[in-house]
């Protein structure tokens, strides 16, 4: 019963999602992207649009170039051929700082500096010489399910909290973009679960484009209005997410 209850869910969700991106501007765009490096080709050719408020999901088996994709995204890797879209501007015109402000970005592992929670919080902000009052701090930590730990040593966080910080850390940045590469992958359930109902209630919120590559497909369904799948280095195929993974 509770497997038909979440798969109603997530097919309403899904055309929830479906409509309102009719509706809405889109964010981020690649075009022909492509980054090969010696003989291999890591992306293959992908031309995709993300709009502001969705969540558009990258699986694939490994190798296929997800992390790859999603790292060229924000200039993290060079694009051999291609190009992105941000707002409709190329990429490449923005500055390196600025563009990694607005296209903001949360690895598998939450690489935290030694130090306090808050100090990881400003860091975005301390980088372009702008402090980030206490008050505004200690309201994203809230946000991100962590009121209180302002002073909190990074050394004692659970994974799961540290993810929280780091997704904290990235909001500091006002982000346009949102970029997930496995962002759950070594937390426990529970943990994936709170991870999943922040990201989806921020990017609501916000009104974030966010892309997340994930090796979870229920994880794809519950998050995600669309998916695309890679192979690769190449898109495959892309659609809604419920008839995209039926149909794979």
């Amino acid at each position: 019963m509770s497997n038909d209850l979440d798969g109603a869910m997530c097919a309403h969700l899904s055309d929830q999602v479906e409509n309102r991106q009719h509706q809405a501007a889109v964010m981020l765009e690649t075009r022909h992207l492509s980054r090969r490096v010696g003989q291999r080709a890591l992306v293959q050719d992908v031309s995709v649009q993300v709009a502001e408020g969705e969540i558009l999901a990258v699986v694939g088996p490994s190798g296929a170039g997800k992390s790859s994709f999603l790292r060229l995204l924000n200039r993290l890797d060079e694009p051999t051929a291609g190009t992105v879209l941000l707002k409709a501007k190329d990429y490449r015109s923005i500055a390196a700082q600025e563009l990694r402000q607005r296209i903001g970005m949360v690895m598998q592992t939450a690489y935290l500096f030694p130090g306090t929670v808050s100090a990881n919080v400003a860091f975005g902000p301390r980088q372009r010489r702008q402090a980030l009052a206490a008050a505004h701090i200690a309201s994203l930590l809230e946000r991100v399910g962590l009121p209180g730990f302002d002073n909190r040593d990074v050394g004692n966080l659970s994974g799961g909290e540290a993810q929280r910080v780091a997704l904290a850390r990235t909001l500091a940045n006002a982000p346009e973009v949102l970029l997930l590469d496995e962002p759950t992958s070594a937390l426990d359930e529970e943990a994936v679960r709170g991870i999943e109902e922040l990201v989806l209630g921020i990017v609501q919120e916000r009104r974030m484009a966010c892309v997340i590559v994930t090796h979870n497909r229920a994880q794809a369904a519950r998050l995600a209005g669309r998916t695309m799948v890679m192979e690769a280095g190449r898109l495959v195929a892309i659609g809604a997410t419920r008839e995209v993974l039926h149909d794979d």
